[in-house]
């Protein structure tokens, strides 16, 4: 605001220059108010609004022996009153303190159990509260169960449900605490569980670390440092970290808790000590328990997944068996997308056995630099955990994950994110030490030539084993089965000996249909989800060897509105040759003989590539049933915009070059290409065309306009603009900004903020968590491009995070990108004149 005028003023022009100083004065203040308006939840038309208050069809959750589905009744968007609840952010977690679990969780409200072979016989789940917030479901291992959570104001419930009574009922009077989300109860067996307890009393503390709530003192007793001395630790940039001693005081606080065995009639007891329980786990026989536990010394770098703990053995009864490992703080593990921490890491259960622990070490120090013939090795140890663990199999890549078969069959899985190699193997687990043969080799890049992946299915346990048939000679491969046509699903018989796949079943057009479950291998009988353009996703049982399929479940179409709406794949080409897809919607009984072009709304999302053919190979399906979601663009379909969703905006690095070395160029003409071909089918109206995206999709948006005159106008929500607050890489860029200064500062629509003079519409949850994507970046982006004069608008809403919950604020959101394009863009002025 200018300064206030001499108080000495000339006599004869006094009342003149008052007069002018208080419009000056009033105008100023007036552009400050503007400048930051205040607005109450807007609410779109209904065309949009009632396609995101349609109810979705209900989740499905198949029981261990295959007889059953349970149907999972999702809630409508909750209110700003729910999610505007008291949240403490602290080592990466958001935890409601009221209820200690986890402040944006997402939750059923209804259950229903349905009969395969009867499908009529729909059962409701009784005993259940009125508008229960459900949570956390688990079959027990036979099936015969149900466990689960619900959320209540004060705490979180653990219940359970009889299948065969189709009744539910609260168990035990403790808490849960869901404080770290993941899995806070597990099966034990068929008849017990094991879950982290707290009390619901916090006058009778189930564990020592919750005896007091932590005082905050007020008057600091010195300043918080920290200290680096001469370690490398090239750490990416996290939200919600610890501070200070009082933030590990309170995260101690509500992690801490008590590990309680409770069987089904009630009766509990505890299972070893309480403490900072990171995660917890059972053998498959139920006789042991392996417990993570957090130790000191935090951080405040990192979150608290790479905090010290220890991990420990307990017999079912609460004994300690034995200490596996003591794993050290992880602020320090090399940079690259292949770095992890040194020692033990990734614990499970052999599947297959009764209880016999693995895990993976790292043999190159961690380090994805180090040039080592094997990187990763296996371990197991079989109970009773006394002497030393058996050295496993090798692998060359960094080992992703083992299915396990039996004691002469698992199958190993490893990659390597810098040549995008995935290997497949098989070993003997009873023979390690003849190491493993290779199954198949491959690009994850390469839709076309991906094998799929090898089935599995409950065993006696419980547990996921690999699927084979009665003889054991043979495997089972799922897959998406991209092709030039789109995504295909199929099913494969894999033969052991030989090698050789057998194709036996895949989708056909006008359906997409994918595998569930195979229910039988020998007579191949599946349980798949089928869908079309006009059919929206159900459950069918499918006969391969008769041809013949029965319908499960009859869901109905939540959008009869948009039936006519129009769905292609388009395909076209970018400048240099390389053939590329998009999605394009048009509306309800579009003409396009009467109607003439539409205006566009095209929605992306770059992604990285080491290979121009796997760039161009087709994604996704045109048989595809269309889902509209909260922050959708196909909802503009039905405001009388041609919508393109998610058209190809491959960033290629080949050889020794990286994607980004030219991610502005190969941006740009992606987005030409893509204009070029909607304008040649004479569908859109260059003159009329934004371009929106969500976080590296904002990202996107705001160097298209920086960099082309392609685009009336954009829309970034929960984007990241200037890379130098993101330095030790982002997205997939391995590279540091000390590495690569010329990348980071090109690619940052912030260093090219006086460039965009297009409308821009941001939008940024107040409480966004997303790495590198903190709402700073919105805000300082804003005051860059206000500070040059753009047409810009700035919406921050309040309690949200990096994707939007409230239904007050989704709606909001919807208003203001159907505003913006319908004045900036259906409406806007012809841009014809100037075009490059």
């Amino acid at each position: 605001m200018a300064s206030f005028l001499p108080l000495i003023l000339p006599e004869m022009n006094s009342k003149i220059f008052i007069t002018s100083f208080l419009i000056s004065l009033f105008m100023t203040f007036q552009h400050d108010i503007l400048a930051q308006e205040a607005t109450s939840y807007q609410m779109p038309v209904s065309a949009i609004a009632d396609l995101v208050d349609a109810p979705s069809s209900p989740g499905t959750s198949l029981s261990p022996d295959g007889n059953s589905l349970l149907l999972l009744h999702r809630p409508s968007l909750p209110s700003i009153e729910e999610v505007a609840q008291p949240e403490l952010r602290l080592a990466g977690l958001r935890i409601n303190p009221r209820n200690n679990g986890p402040s944006r969780s997402g939750s059923f409200n209804k259950m229903e159990i349905q009969s395969i072979s009867q499908p009529q016989n729909i059962r409701p789940i009784t005993g259940l509260p009125e508008n229960p917030r459900i949570e956390n479901v688990s079959w027990s291992p036979q099936g015969k169960h149900i466990g689960f959570t619900i959320s209540v104001e004060k705490g979180i419930e653990l219940w359970i449900a009889d299948m065969e009574q189709a009744k539910a009922r609260r168990l035990g009077t403790y808490y849960v605490n869901d404080a770290m989300g993941g899995a806070p109860f597990r099966w034990l067996d068929n008849e017990t569980l094991v879950y982290k307890a707290i009390s619901s009393n916090p006058n009778q503390p189930l564990c020592k670390e919750r005896e007091s709530y932590p005082q905050e003192n007020l008057v600091p007793q010195g300043p918080v440092i920290q200290e680096n001395n001469g370690k490398t630790a090239a750490v990416r940039t996290y939200q919600d970290l610890l501070q200070n001693p009082h933030d590990e005081a309170v995260f101690s606080y509500y992690v801490a808790a008590q590990l309680m065995r409770i069987d089904l009639a009630g009766n509990s007891r505890n299972l070893g000590p309480s403490g900072l329980i990171r995660s917890f786990s059972s053998s498959p026989d139920g006789q042991y328990v392996i417990v993570e536990r957090l130790e000191k010394p935090f951080s405040y770098i990192v979150p608290y997944s790479r905090f010290p703990y220890q991990v420990e053995m307990y017999s079912r009864d609460g004994q300690l068996k034995t200490q596996v490992a003591n794993i050290p703080l992880a602020d320090n593990i090399p940079k690259g997308f292949g770095a992890v921490r040194t020692g033990p890491r990734n614990f499970q259960w052999r599947s297959d056995k009764p209880a016999t622990l693995a895990w993976v070490e790292a043999l190159d120090g961690g380090d994805p630099s180090a040039e080592v013939p094997h990187r990763d090795q296996l371990y197991t140890w079989d109970a009773p955990f006394e002497g030393k663990a058996r050295e496993g199999i090798k692998c060359s890549l960094r080992m992703g994950g083992v299915d396990w078969g039996n004691d002469q069959l698992a199958v190993v899985s490893e990659f390597w994110w810098k040549t995008r190699q995935v290997i497949v193997s098989k070993f003997d687990p009873s023979n390690m030490e003849a190491g493993k043969s290779t199954l198949f080799d491959y690009s994850y890049e390469d839709r076309y030539n991906d094998p799929g992946s090898f089935e599995t299915h409950s065993n006696a346990y419980g547990r996921e084993v690999l699927l084979m048939d009665k003889k054991g000679k043979s495997l089972f491969l799922t897959g998406a089965g991209a092709s030039p046509e789109g995504n295909r699903p199929f099913v494969d018989r894999y033969d052991l000996k030989s090698g050789k796949t057998e194709r036996l079943w895949r989708s056909e057009a006008p359906y997409y249909e994918s595998p569930i479950a195979i229910m039988d291998a020998d007579k191949q009988i599946l349980l798949t989800g089928r869908e079309s353009q006009e059919e929206t996703r159900n459950i069918f049982l499918r006969d391969v060897k008769k041809g013949e399929m029965k319908a499960i479940t009859s869901f109905e179409n939540p959008y009869p509105q948009m039936k006519m709406v129009s769905k292609e794949l388009i395909r076209y080409e970018r400048k240099d040759g390389l053939p590329l897809t998009g999605t394009l919607y048009l509306p309800p009984n579009y003409d396009k003989e009467k109607d003439g072009p539409l205006p566009v709304l095209l929605w992306a999302y770059p992604e990285e590539y080491k290979s121009a053919d796997a760039a161009g190979q087709v994604s996704g399906s045109p048989h595809r049933f269309t889902r509209v979601y909260w922050g959708s663009p196909i909802l503009w379909v039905m405001r009388g915009y041609a919508v393109l969703d998610d058209p190809g905006m491959p960033i290629i690095g080949e050889g020794d070059k990286e994607p980004n070395d030219s991610f502005r160029e190969q941006l740009v003409a992606n987005a030409e290409a893509a204009i070029d071909k909607l304008v040649e089918m004479g569908v859109g109206d260059r003159d009329r065309i934004a371009v929106g995206g969500h976080s590296y999709g904002a990202f996107m948006t705001a160097n298209l306009l920086a960099h082309s005159d392609l685009f009336a106008a954009g829309i970034a929500r929960s984007g990241a603009y200037n890379r130098t607050l993101t330095p030790f890489g982002f997205q997939a860029e391995e590279r540091t900004f000390w590495e690569a200064k010329d990348i980071y500062l090109d690619m940052s629509p912030f260093t090219y903020a006086d460039q965009i003079k297009e409308p821009l519409l941001m939008i940024h949850g107040e409480a966004d968590n997303n790495s590198g994507t903190y709402p700073m970046q919105s805000t300082r982006f804003y005051s860059a491009l206000k500070g040059h004069g753009a047409t810009v608008r700035l919406v921050m809403l309040p309690h949200e995070s990096h994707g939007y919950r409230a239904r007050e604020s989704v709606m909001h959101m919807l208003w203001e990108m159907d505003s913006w394009l319908e004045r900036h863009v259906k409406n806007g002025e012809a841009r014809g004149e100037g075009r490059d």
